[in-house]
This record gives C-alpha cells, structure tokens and sequence, in this order.
C-alpha cells in the first residue's frame, strides 16, 4: 500500500480520496493520541471527508475539535501541543482532495506515515462503544491571524498604507491574508479571495500564467508588491511592480538572508533542497551563516538533522524548498500567510528591488532525460561516476542526487523522478545552455549503459 506521496495523501475524491479512506486513515490516527484539530480548504469534498476523518478518530477513541475552513498554516497553528489533520489537495484541480497529518504542529515524518499506512491496512476494530472520543467546534482563525501579525511585527519596517495585492485564486489563504496585512497596516486589494471550490477565478497552483490577473492589475496600478497562494495558504509567489514574478530562489535567498543576518547564533543554519540555487548559500554567507541541504518534501528532516548534528551555537533560522517557507522561529510548519507578512514588511523598508540588488540571478534550466523506473538507480550510479570528472574544479554533493557546484557560483543537480520516467537535470549558470548539454550527454549515455 502506498497511500502517502511527499505531501501526504492526495487524489481524485471520487477513486482514492474517498470517505472509505478518509474513515480508515482517521481511525488508524486515532491510535496515535487522545487529542485531534480537523480543518479543511475550500474544497466542495472537504466537508464529507472532514466528517469521515472526524469519524475514523472518534471511533479510535481520540477527541476531536472542529476548527472548519482554515489555511493549511492555520491547522498546524491549532495543532501545537496536540495533532490534527488537514483536509487539502494544495494546489491540485478541484476533483481532488488530499489527508495530511501533523503532531505538534510538524506534519508526519515518512516513520509516521509508515505506521499509519500499516494500521489502514490491518483495518482495525473501533475502540469499545464506551471508549469513543467526544467532539466539539472551536474557532482558531483569529488567534492565528494575530499571531502571524504580531509575528511579522518584529521584521522589517511599518507598512503604513503599503499598497499590495494578493491573488488567493478562490483557496482559504482568502479568509487569511488579506485580513493579516490590512492588520499590519497595508493598503490591500484581494483578487480571487472568496473561497470557492470550484477555483472559478484561476487554477489553484500559482504560476506566472495562472497569476496573469494579479501581474497585470500590479503593472496597472501604483501596488509595489504582488502575491499569490494556493489553495490551502502554504505556497507563496511573489510580483514585482513590473507585473513580472520573481524567482522563488530570489524569494528564498531575500527571506534566508534576513534572519541569519538578524540571527544572535554563531552558528546560523538554513536547510534547502539540492534543486535550489547557489544564490541562497551566497546571501546566507554574506550573513554568516551557513547552509543545509535536504531531499525535496524533508525539510522537517532536515531541520531535526541540522540541530542534532550542530553544536550548541548552532540555530536553524530558516527552512524552505521552492514556494513554501518554514519560519523557524514562528513555528514548525509551511506557511505562506507569514511569508506574505514577513516580505511585505521587509518591503517596506528599502523596496524590492534594493532586496533583490545584491543577489547574482543567472539563467536557469530544466531538463527532463527519459529514463525508465528499473534502470534509474544504475544510471544515478553510472552518472555519480562519470559526471564529477566533467567539472574537475567543482564541489561535488552526491547525498539527494549529484549536484556540481562550480568556483563561479553556478551548479547542476542530476536527480531521479520519485514519480515519473526521468531522470532530472537542473543548471544555473551565465554558460546554462552549454552547461546542460554536458551534463544532458553524461546522462543519455548512462541511461543507455544502465
């Protein structure tokens, strides 16, 4: 059985997502501890499978407080100090939905899923009939709201009328975003903010084609800050007051800067995936701090890795992979609403562009190499082997892939598809074209020897 992907179990509502799942995922749940928080997104399934879930825990002999549609953020918010599960496919089309599972406000380890995915399978009895859990209804969203505020208060300069658009494209970060900055003292305008599970403004994932809404009311309009969400609230894309969007690497490298620059440790530590850009280690340096690298979907692992693994100096100020943010010192969880707080504030003060100055942006690819599933672990190891030898000069990383980082700052990342017949080729280089050639044959001729 193999129910849980990196981001928890997610799928058409109507084949894999179901109330039958939702019951048994709930139930196996249950088992992990007597105190339970079940939101949902706006999906028009998430009220049937918030009732399943809430089912499946009762029936295991676990509590259950309701806290209905709220951010993914908000969820894991409610969840310190106790679990909860969230109703979501994220970004996905409105035919699915999606199950994640958080302990302390941390989403569940690959152990965690493991167990759960055992216990679904064995599909255990209900507790003993005077055994079952009680529920109730709690509104959480305002308590959340203002701890993001206050959170953000402490970053960067007053907003004082900052003009800012936010695309919440029909998801939950509507009944969250708009209302934080307005809080802080923004001059919002919300585009797409009624929550809809039909996403009729645009799809849910944020990309610079679903956003043409936001990017050309930000060009139009005397608005110096553009952001989009997904879905649930967990993914963040940034426009500039050219309409154009920002690399989520310039993003990650902005916010990463700031708090190792703010950070009072000596030892200073952000965690990233292998796929991001040499530009985040470039800024974290120039602050004093260093960088950590983990798999794509682990940064809580990597996080729990970097503090286990430093010394008592050592703080992990910050965690990100593409679009999601963790705000280490906010809490434990993905959350694009305090990302949005956060970059607004830091706005503020000198403008995005003088954030963005300093950062070397080079040109970016990439590529896709056909590679069929049972020949990908011998061609990572034929490519381990032959493609350090291209790059003599370079460091080379070989734990999540085999990435090559080069003396001038540009670097390549050869990983396997965890969900496709490919293998994958990222390059950030000023020579990007020439460096994926090469790296694109050492490949293709590794594929073919495998």
């Amino acid at each position: 059985m193999d129910l849980f992907g990196t981001a928890g179990i997610r799928g058409d509502a109507q084949s894999k997502v179901t109330p039958e799942l939702a019951l048994a995922v709930g139930r196996a749940a249950g088992a992990d501890g007597d105190s339970f928080v079940v939101g949902r997104d706006g999906r028009t399934t998430g009220e049937g499978l918030a009732a399943a879930v809430e089912a499946g825990l009762l029936s295991a002999g676990a509590d259950v407080t309701r806290i209905g549609q709220v951010p993914t953020p908000a969820l894991a918010y409610a969840a310190q100090q106790r679990r909860g599960v969230m109703l979501t496919a994220s970004h996905n089309p409105p035919t699915d939905n999606g199950i994640k599972l958080f302990a302390d406000g941390r989403e569940y380890d690959d152990a965690s899923e493991a167990r759960i995915e055992a216990r679904v399978a064995d599909d255990p009895d209900p507790v003993a009939w005077d055994e079952w859990g009680t529920s109730e209804r709690a509104d959480v969203l305002g308590a959340y709201r203002d701890a993001v505020a206050g959170f953000a208060r402490g970053h960067g300069a007053p907003l004082d009328g900052l003009p800012v658009a936010v695309d919440c494209g029909n998801g939950v970060a509507g009944v969250a975003t708009p209302q934080v900055l307005r809080e802080l003292g923004a001059d919002v305008t919300a585009i797409h903010a009624n929550v809809d599970g039909h996403f009729p403004g645009r799809e849910s994932k944020p990309t610079a084609e679903s956003l043409r809404d936001l990017r050309s009311y930000v060009a139009d309009s005397d608005a110096v800050l553009g952001l989009g969400h997904d879905g649930d609230g967990d993914r963040i894309v940034v426009v500039d007051a050219d309409g154009e969007v920002v690399h989520e690497d310039t993003v990650v490298a902005i916010l990463a800067e700031h708090y190792t620059a703010e950070s009072e440790a000596g030892d200073p530590v952000v965690v990233t995936t292998p796929n991001a850009s040499a530009r985040i280690d470039e800024r974290v340096r120039a602050a004093g701090g260093r960088v950590e690298r983990v798999r794509l979907g682990a940064l809580h692992e990597g996080i729990a890795a970097a503090r286990e693994g430093g010394s008592e100096e050592t703080e992990v100020v910050f965690a990100a992979e593409p679009w999601k943010h963790i705000h280490t010192a906010f809490g434990g969880w993905i959350d694009a609403v305090a990302s949005a707080a956060v970059l607004a504030r830091l706005v503020a003060g000198p403008g995005l562009a003088v954030l963005r100055d300093p950062i070397t942006e080079r040109p970016y690819r990439k590529v896709s190499v056909d590679c069929p599933d049972d020949r990908k672990a011998d061609a990572m190891q034929l490519v381990e082997a032959r493609l350090p030898g291209e790059f003599p000069d370079a460091t080379v990383d070989t734990e999540y892939g085999v990435r090559i980082e080069r003396p001038d700052g540009s670097w390549t990342l050869v990983r396997p598809s965890g969900t496709e017949p490919y293998v994958r080729v990222y390059a950030e280089s000023d020579d990007v074209d020439d460096l994926v050639d090469t790296v694109t044959a050492v490949v293709r001729g590794a594929v073919e020897d495998a």
